[in-house]
């Protein structure tokens, strides 16, 4: 049977070109059983197609082989195919993958992108303060937590120390211990609120106060540097409780020195390591650790591996809070180009609050082209009714649920007050935790349900605005259609059909045969001779497709293993044993378990006897066969005209 991911894969490596073509510039080439198959369509199925292949095709040859693509599908349509629960699951979730790139602003991915990786060359030195905002907090009492941020920036702003104002203010837990210093700080590293004003912020100077979701932030930049790259260590370690007592420090530290001597004097670093650390995970890879990069491991350590200049080189013992290590510099790299990275960039922005950017960025883009209008005078009428109920009581979302007055138009459209009530009732979020005041909730309701609607009718547009997409969604759902519909008239069929592989052998046995004979049988071994008229009478009684079986069950138990049998069609070389035995060539090798050995079988010296001695090839063969008949029924029975004025525009470069 053929492998469906095989024909949709190509699928897969698709470049979108976001662009929308008139309708006008891509006249009808063909029409299959009544059907319209646009120019568009056929060229891009050309061209990929001649991409993937080394044999490119002619227009001519490939203009033939997409008539029958095409006609096998409407083959599958007639059946129903495309009708199914299994078809309709299967291509929408194929749809759901595919809109993803159409449902987000692609010049704000890449410039997001591109601000990324600009950030990862560089790191910036900050500290900072933080002011936390709940969950819960009214818009009044976030302005309360905002306003005590701007008096302590004030001070700052008039000369106060800021790590004293740190230790006196912030609410981050590490405050206690690093008086609010974070140390270099790289792209991905903290949330994008916070890591966007570091890298806005002039060396020396403070933020204003930043808002993320933990609260709001006074950052402190102190510096800013190069990207140093990563580096690639090993260590050996010995771990240090922090409330080891002053012997135990001392015998550790003279433990790791007497070990570093070793080192010096020429020891293998990384038996010493796999003997003598503590870190038993990266002892047993001679210490290695994984590639680290600044910010990404404790100050002490990052500091000495980065002090390192040469592969190969070692430091000096290093105390960090977790204990002693001797560090080995194994490899080092910078950062990779953009469009390498690239890939992996997206995947991080997808996971942060830059994910909805590109997504809000088109919004406002559709708003524009399908002139958006928002109805003033009923929203300031939900806003008071907000006010006098609140928007999560059912009164009011019962009420709003029966109110058709409009709420917003959009590309001719209308969405009504109805439509907003619907939505509140069905949507996750408005089931979600109450934050802020009525109105703040109630328009936060309406956003997202403008959001929502507008990428939705994006959707519905997808098809007619981008023949791409349409090309592409074409080529997944004929592509299903086809699998299924060649399963059912080629694949399975002559998988199945033993009457018809027989037929099929022997009307072209002369086609197969072979140079060398073949040995058809079983090669027996066992551990006593007694049994060998006893097998080969059962052989005799037995179906040849259940031979194995058999002998296996009637002369073997869970415990006790007297006979090992195989079958096979066996060539000179095949087996060592079956060469000596059938072949008379080489030694016979002979199991202590299983001392006599034997074979029981025939040589056939010039082809199979039966399809089944070569099934494989006799099945591909005669899928072939079926498969050409059933097309040359397919052009007899459904209709196929070609537009000729059209085929000579077709573009094949």
């Amino acid at each position: 049977m053929k492998n469906k991911w095989l024909l949709l894969s190509l699928c897969a490596g698709y470049s979108f070109a976001l662009c929308a073509q008139n309708p006008e510039n891509d006249p009808v080439l063909m029409k299959v059983n009544g059907k319209s198959i646009k120019k568009s369509e056929f060229e891009y199925i050309y061209k990929k197609n001649n991409q993937q292949q080394t044999d490119s095709k002619s227009l001519d040859e490939y203009l033939e082989l997409f008539k029958n693509y095409k006609l096998k599908v409407a083959e599958a349509e007639a059946c129903g195919l495309d009708t199914t629960r299994s078809f309709r699951t299967e291509l929408a979730g194929y749809r759901a993958q595919l809109v993803q790139p159409y449902l987000v602003d692609r010049e704000m991915d890449d410039r997001l992108a591109k601000e990324a990786y600009d950030r990862l060359k560089e790191n910036v030195e900050v500290s900072h303060i933080l002011f936390r905002v709940n969950p819960g907090m009214t818009d009044t009492e976030k302005d309360k937590v905002y306003q005590k941020a701007k008096s302590v920036l004030e001070r700052i702003r008039k000369g106060e120390d800021f790590g004293k104002l740190a230790k006196e203010y912030s609410e981050d837990p590490s405050v206690k211990r690093n008086g609010g210093y974070l140390g270099y700080i790289g792209g991905f590293m903290t949330v994008y609120p916070f890591e966007t004003a570091a890298y806005t912020t002039p060396v020396g100077s403070v933020s204003e106060p930043v808002l993320s979701q933990f609260g709001y932030h006074l950052i402190k930049v102190s510096d800013r540097r190069p990207d140093p790259g990563e580096r690639l260590t090993a260590h050996i370690m010995l771990m240090l409780p922090s409330n080891a007592s002053d012997e135990v420090k001392k015998e550790k530290e003279k433990q790791i020195r007497e070990i570093y001597q070793q080192i010096i004097q020429g020891a293998d670093f990384a038996e010493l390591a796999k003997e003598k650390s503590e870190d038993k995970n990266s002892a047993q890879r001679g210490g290695e650790l994984p590639w680290i990069s600044t910010g990404r491991i404790v100050k002490e350590y990052e500091d000495a591996a980065y002090a390192l200049k040469n592969k190969g080189d070692v430091s000096e013992p290093v105390l960090s809070p977790y204990g002693w290590h001797i560090i080995k510099l194994l490899d080092t790299r910078g950062l990779k180009p953009f469009e390498e990275l690239k890939p992996d960039i997206m995947r991080r922005i997808g996971r942060d609050e830059r994910s909805n950017k590109g997504q809000k960025s088109l919004i406002e883009k559709l708003k524009v082209e399908y002139a958006f209008n928002m109805n003033a005078g009923e929203k300031a009428k939900l806003e008071k009714f907000a006010v006098e109920t609140s928007p999560m009581d059912t009164l009011f979302l019962n009420n709003i649920s029966k109110d058709q007055s409009v709420l917003f138009s959009l590309d001719g459209r209308d969405w009504t007050v109805a439509d907003l009530g619907n939505f509140m009732k069905n949507s996750k979020s408005a089931q979600g935790a109450f934050h802020g005041g009525n109105v703040t909730y109630l328009n936060k309701q309406i956003d997202a349900f403008v959001d929502n609607e507008i990428l939705h009718y994006e959707d519905t547009k997808l098809e007619t605005k981008y023949p791409e997409f349409r090309n592409l969604m074409n080529e997944y759902r004929d592509g299903i259609l086809l699998f299924d519909i060649s399963n059912r008239e080629v694949w399975e069929k002559a998988s199945n059909d033993v009457a018809g592989l027989q037929k099929y052998f022997k009307a072209h046995k002369k086609q197969y045969t072979w140079d060398q004979p073949r040995y058809k049988g079983y090669l027996i071994q066992c551990d006593d001779k007694a049994l060998i008229k006893t097998i080969k009478k059962r052989i005799k009684s037995l179906p040849a497709d259940s031979v194995v079986f058999y002998v296996n069950k009637e002369f073997n138990t869970d415990s006790i293993k007297h006979v090992k049998i195989e079958k096979g069609l066996f060539q000179k070389g095949d087996n060592k044993k079956v060469d000596n035995l059938a072949f008379k060539e080489g030694e016979l090798s002979v199991d202590e378990k299983f001392p006599v050995v034997f074979i029981v079988g025939k040589m056939l010296k010039k082809g199979p006897e039966s399809y089944t001695d070569m099934k494989g090839q006799v099945t591909a063969d005669y899928q072939n066969y079926l498969e050409k008949i059933w097309v040359q029924n397919l052009n007899k029975k459904y209709p196929v005209e070609i537009n000729k004025d059209v085929l000579k525009t077709v573009n094949v470069q």
